[in-house]
């Protein structure tokens, strides 16, 4: 098959695009014919792409977590069945879907939505779960609750203000001005522009933030929840001493896959309340391109290799 790998620990100038074997699946793993990928420019800077769960060296690895296509074969009893169309969040520790097959868990993979192509649905899974987790699972967010979003406008943020908004709770969000018609589209009901004001001055106190940023954001949002609330971050840490001084949950969080909650997500997409923002398609052979000029920051939605 065709793949993109890296033979060295390095950025995305070492990917080269070449002939690999096609995987090996594991008695509990489908075979997946890739149709789209998923990328996260930042991956590279990840232990877990370099190394196995016994923390051995797997090179060449083969990157990118989020996936669409079809299914060649799956295990019985998995539910799958060979053509059926579908999307998942790939096992960190494993080489991924720049490639024109990959292996996954079957329990990890879900139907892709209906009225997605495949480009689409490889713009959900990473993204798409770490929002659902980060309001749902984390901050227990409901209807009523008033949420920060910071980084509104990223691949994260872009879901977290759908999800929010579905749900019924107030959004206040952060974004460059640039990105401030896109974000009221999705579901923001406030829109700070975090280059002209400060948001700590300018909210009221929340029941829970989701951090897409970091660093001095981070710090200056603790103070912005009511006593109780919920702060989680998926770029930091959250101090546990930290939390207990403003009377709050600080929660640091990794997404997990989640066959379940990607049923969900794609039952949203198809009835219209969620819809993924795509920022550009480049074909599996310039991968690198992609990958480098995600790394330059500001990005709106998510970037995806189309594989023929």
């Amino acid at each position: 098959m065709k793949a993109v790998r890296m033979h060295a620990r390095a950025g995305p100038e070492a990917l080269v695009y070449e002939d690999a074997p096609v995987p090996e699946p594991n008695e509990d793993d489908a075979l997946i014919r890739v149709r789209a990928a998923g990328i996260t420019p930042t991956e590279f800077t990840w232990s877990s792409t370099f190394r196995n769960r016994e923390k051995l060296d797997r090179l060449p690895i083969i990157p990118g977590f989020e996936v669409a296509g079809t299914v060649e074969s799956a295990p019985g009893g998995s539910g799958l069945s060979q053509g059926d169309s579908v999307y998942a969040l790939l096992d960190f520790w494993r080489d991924g879907s720049a490639a024109e097959y990959v292996a996954a868990r079957a329990s990890d993979i879900a139907p892709s939505p209906s009225t997605l192509d495949f480009v689409g649905a490889a713009a959900i899974p990473l993204s798409g779960l770490t929002a659902w987790q980060g309001l749902f699972d984390h901050a227990k967010v409901s209807r009523g609750d008033r949420v920060l979003v910071h980084g509104a406008g990223g691949g994260v943020g872009t879901y977290a203000l759908q999800f929010a908004r579905w749900k019924g709770a107030h959004v206040v969000a952060t974004c460059s001005a640039t990105k401030a018609d896109l974000v009221r589209e999705l579901g923001a009901d406030e829109v700070i522009d975090y280059a002209r004001a400060r948001f700590d001055e300018e909210v009221g106190s929340g029941d829970a933030v989701l951090d897409t940023v970091g660093g001095e954001t981070l710090e200056r949002s603790w103070g912005v929840l009511r006593k109780g609330g919920t702060l989680v971050t998926i770029v930091d840490d959250a101090p546990e001493a930290k939390a207990k001084e403003y009377g709050v949950r600080g929660v640091s969080m990794l997404v997990e896959p989640n066959r379940s909650q990607l049923i969900e997500i794609a039952r949203l997409v198809d009835q219209g309340s969620v819809r993924p923002i795509v920022k550009e398609v480049y074909p599996l052979s310039d991968a690198r391109s992609a990958y480098e000029k995600g790394l330059s920051g500001h990005n709106i939605g998510k970037t995806v290799l189309k594989v023929s």
